[in-house]
């Protein structure tokens, strides 16, 4: 049965159609806002998956590139692997919608979200979003929604309602907030230093809106919703959990897991395993959920400690720091480097600058955006939590760390024409317990620092924990979590920014949402830390960006020509330019305004090619002095070349002060000569003299 059910959103129109296409998939949603167009499906398996202690959801973005009239790049000319936009939609869809599901339920589910047309007035991202979330409302699998999504933009002051493509990229703020109809579950933001309050304004008016959302989504569901199906639940028996606690008492949890040492921790429950599974070695089915019964007999010893005690794992006050460290320059000859240290998380930034024309590409739906100047990329091997795993390149969590850092700096760099150099950050972990984005943050700003890139402000970041009781006003707050107490605790609220506003925000959850208490609290207690870590540790490594960049980093001249004269220095098919970087070793960019940049690390080789790129765009005057080479020889004379394809005759009667017979008497072929300009001849030729360059010319 077809409907199709509309609301306006932002002063545009969203469409969802229900039972048009798609009908085998346990739900589906044909959204249109505007003239975009997604498919959003939710599909299950009919039984859990065995052998897993964890909910196997799989959220897909498919960008298709006939939604913007593109062809696929690449020989294959079709789609391959998804793009890192995709991979952060997919994130930001899967993370508030993940809670929602129950905890018990192992069956495979897949969210599939596939853009099919683009309106640059509505961005794709969202409409999958609220897809993803009416096709699993609408289906039979346990889902405790509904859910919405709503992204906000702010151009000239004023806060937007899912802003166009083109004030999302141009605005001050990105954000994405995700509610359920009473709480913020998602919160995910890029901004240009906005104030905390200005941020908390945004991030009510999104949940505002949300509301609506729900009310629509509701609606649908009452009409075409389908009853939820029952499932096998993946529960640890209670009997099990009484049986550990005699074997295994809360006290002795309580000391087994309280330490600030991760690897002492580890020793210990591992002692504790080994008791337990020798005490279970007749119940095979006790010991195929033993290691998860551990695990959640760990967590509720760990969140009972915070949430009545207020005594954290390490020993710590709810809002203190582990132990700061950070220094600059311990990577040689590399452009910039700096190690940030917090307790247990390690990371080393490495900066590499190269000219413009080494951005990277970007083949993707949005049409305004086809390169990206700065790049941070994460890397998180396995010797850095002490595990052995072969390394298979960056997943979904790379790419999203990675990301985040990113975009936490992106308001404090340069401009191109301040700066014009590509950057490239790569945060490698040497040691993970705990919000190791946040340090890959202050490490990646005090290494362009170090490179010499002139960031505007110092930026930092830091995480906020949270443990919940029975009621919404009972919680307790946790600055700068670590590894326990992120996987035993709530949420994991990531801030980060400058001490004149936030630059970005990452919140994951596991609960069905949070109060606005809880929100403002993490907020306010990220900015009291991270001018903390700025205060006592970043800045006291390095202040300020270096007035330079290193030795071994490539230096750039620009210079300006007139735009008619590219094709001169160009010369037929590169011959020029490419003449002038073989001679010179330097790279060479031209944009059509005529701006030349010049790319080297010898200087006097990048001063030769500026050399040689204004000789060749000067009009030539009477009583120029040039050098050049001989090139050929002549009986009149001999022909001197002072820039790539660029030559002048030398007469006989121009070569030496007293008369000669023969220009071989004087010059040979490779000679390097200085001359003066005399015009030009009867043929149009410019005309050198040699013998009239004095003494002071040469």
């Amino acid at each position: 049965m077809y409907k199709s059910y509309s609301m306006e959103i932002g002063g545009k129109t969203l469409t969802v159609d229900i039972g048009r296409v798609a009908a085998q998939a346990n739900g589906a949603a044909l959204m249109k806002y505007g003239e975009t167009t997604v498919l959003s499906t939710a599909t299950a398996s009919e039984k859990p998956r065995d052998g897993i202690d964890f909910f196997p959801l799989s959220v897909e973005f498919e960008e298709k590139m006939y939604a913007v009239g593109k062809m696929p790049g690449g020989f294959n000319k079709r789609e391959g692997k998804a793009s890192e936009n995709a991979i952060l939609t997919s994130r930001v869809i899967d993370r508030p919608m993940r809670p929602l599901f129950p905890k018990d339920y192992r069956n495979d589910v897949t969210l599939n979200n596939m853009v099919m047309s683009v309106d640059p007035e509505c961005r794709p991202e969202i409409v999958g979003m609220l897809g993803a979330a009416i096709a699993t409302c609408i289906s039979d699998i346990p889902f405790d929604g509904p859910c919405a999504m709503t992204q906000m933009g702010l151009v000239d002051g004023e806060l937007i309602i899912n802003p166009s493509q083109e004030q999302w990229d141009k605005g001050d703020l990105k954000l994405t907030v995700a509610s359920t109809s009473e709480k913020v579950i998602m919160i995910e933001a890029g901004a240009n230093e906005i104030p905390e309050e200005k941020m908390l304004e945004a991030i009510y008016q999104a949940h505002d809106v949300n509301q609506t959302i729900i009310a629509f989504i509701n609606q649908i569901v009452a009409e075409v919703g389908k009853p939820k199906h029952a499932y096998t639940s993946c529960a640890i028996p209670e009997e099990l959990f009484e049986e550990i606690k005699k074997i295994v008492p809360p006290a002795e949890m309580e000391e087994a897991v309280f330490t600030d040492v991760k690897q002492v921790r580890e020793e210990n429950i591992r002692q504790i395993t080994e008791k337990l599974e020798a005490a279970f070695a007749d119940n095979e089915e006790w010991l195929a959920v033993l290691s998860e019964a551990i695990y959640q007999y760990q967590k509720k010893t760990v969140r009972k400690m915070i949430l009545k005690d207020h005594k954290r794992p390490d020993g710590r006050a709810l809002d203190q720091i582990r132990p700061l460290a950070a220094e600059i320059d311990i990577i040689p000859r590399v452009h910039g480097s700096a190690m940030f240290t917090r307790g247990q998380t390690q990371i080393c930034d490495i900066v590499t600058l190269a000219p413009l024309s080494e951005v990277q590409k970007i083949d993707g739906l949005d049409a305004n955006i086809t390169t990206k100047r700065y790049m941070h990329q994460y890397n998180f091997p396995a010797y850095s939590v002490g595990e052995t795993k072969v390394s298979r390149g960056p997943g979904r969590r790379e790419i999203g760390h990675g990301a985040l850092a990113e975009r936490a700096l992106i308001p404090v760099l340069p401009s191109e024409e301040e700066f014009p150099y590509a950057i490239r950050a790569v945060s490698e972990t040497f040691e993970s317990n705990g919000s190791t984005s946040m340090a890959s943050t202050c490490a990646s700003c005090m290494s362009l620092m170090a490179a010499g890139v002139p960031i505007k402000k110092m930026v930092a970041g830091i995480s906020c924990g949270l443990v919940t009781g029975d009621t919404d006003d009972e919680f307790v707050l946790l600055t700068d979590i670590q590894g326990l107490e992120d996987f035993f605790g709530d949420m994991d609220f990531k801030v980060t920014g400058t001490k004149d506003g936030i630059t970005a925000i990452q919140m994951d959850i596991k609960i069905h949402g949070l109060t606005r208490p809880i929100v403002e609290g993490a907020i306010a207690r990220c900015r009291e830390a991270r001018f903390f870590i700025m205060d006592t540790c970043m800045s006291k490594a390095i202040a300020e960006p270096r007035k330079e960049v290193g030795p071994y980093a490539p230096k750039i001249i620009q210079i300006t020509i007139d735009p008619q004269k590219i094709g001169d220095v160009v010369g037929q098919r590169g011959k020029t330019i490419n003449e002038i970087i073989d001679r010179t070793g330097v790279k060479i960019d031209i944009t059509d305004d005529g701006a030349v940049s010049v790319c080297g690390t010898d200087a006097a080789m990048m001063d030769r090619a500026i050399e040689m790129i204004k000789i060749i765009t000067t009009d030539f005057e009477e009583g120029q002095i040039f050098k050049g080479v001989v090139v050929s020889i002549k009986e009149f004379g001999a022909f001197v070349e002072f820039a790539p394809g660029k030559e002048g005759m030398v007469h006989i009667s121009k070569i030496a002060k007293e008369r000669i017979n023969r220009v071989e008497d004087v010059l040979t072929l490779g000679d390097k000569v200085t001359v003066k300009c005399m015009g030009k001849d009867k043929m149009g030729r410019m005309s050198f003299s040699i013998k009239d360059v004095s003494e002071s010319e040469k």
